[in-house]
């Protein structure tokens, strides 16, 4: 290993473990030893990735609790350092630490619900792009329409759950009184889209879901249509108009 890349892989185990030597070359100024000077360096930086995933994940923070949630916080932190100078781009790996983190088992959901919250976040932050107007495929020859890929928006994201995620995310996010969710509601699905300013998140028919799935992996419609239809009722005139009417088509192609 290169010189270099083998300080910064010291660097990094320090940051991230306490109890690990300080780095090799580490020195301070003034009367501070380097040891107690990159500690407060190293505190400075775990409690700035706390608050980063604290404003990320509030809903998952109102479910557990402010003390349980920096608990687990700060565990993430100490595991799960950032990969990229850009700080919006952390705090990905978080829904998938909390499925692993024993603690929260009791809620197995939790998991779900963050991964709405970063859908969110995500969605917030993605590329600008023109929404196709809810007209714009009535125009395409009925024989045409199987044969078409549809431009997906940037901001687009669909996520599936065995719990009613979407619905605890719903009423913890938005109720000042959070409403009852029966956990054994069964599975839901979740289309969140920012076509313009705001952030939407809807609820949707798991055909629904594996039909925009399709259509994300280039599928054609047709090809789509079928995976989708696995899930006995599925609506194909309702799922169009759900994707095109939340802003979430931007072109279309044959």
């Amino acid at each position: 290993m290169p010189l270099q890349a083998e300080y910064e892989a010291d660097f990094v185990q320090a940051l991230r473990q306490p109890d690990t030597p300080l780095p090799v070359g580490v020195r301070g100024h003034g009367s501070l030893p380097p040891v107690l000077r990159f500690g407060v360096y190293r505190n400075n930086v775990h409690v700035s990735l706390v608050e980063a995933v604290t404003r990320l994940y509030p809903v998952v923070q109102r479910l557990v609790g402010e003390s349980f949630f920096h608990a687990l916080a700060r565990r993430f932190v100490g595991q799960v350092l950032p990969e990229s100078p850009v700080l919006i781009d952390y705090g990905e790996a978080f829904p998938d630490f909390i499925d692993y983190f024993e603690p929260a088992a009791r809620l197995p959901y939790l998991g779900d619900v963050a991964h709405i919250e970063w859908a969110w976040h995500r969605a917030y932050h993605a590329q600008d792009q023109t929404p196709l107007p809810p007209q714009a495929l009535s125009r395409i020859p009925p024989e045409q329409v199987g044969h078409l890929h549809l431009g997906l928006h940037p901001s687009l994201r669909v996520l599936e759950s065995p719990w009613p995620a979407r619905s605890i995310w719903h009423t913890n996010r938005h109720d000042a009184q959070v409403k009852r969710i029966d956990l054994e509601s069964g599975a839901e699905a979740t289309l969140v889209c920012r076509p313009h300013m705001d952030v939407q998140v809807h609820r949707v028919p798991l055909g629904t879901a594996t039909f925009v799935k399709a259509l994300s992996a280039g599928c054609r419609l047709a090809q789509a249509v079928d995976q989708a239809t696995q899930h006995p009722g599925f609506d194909l005139q309702a799922s169009l108009e759900r994707l095109v009417g939340s802003g979430g088509v931007t072109a279309f192609r044959f």
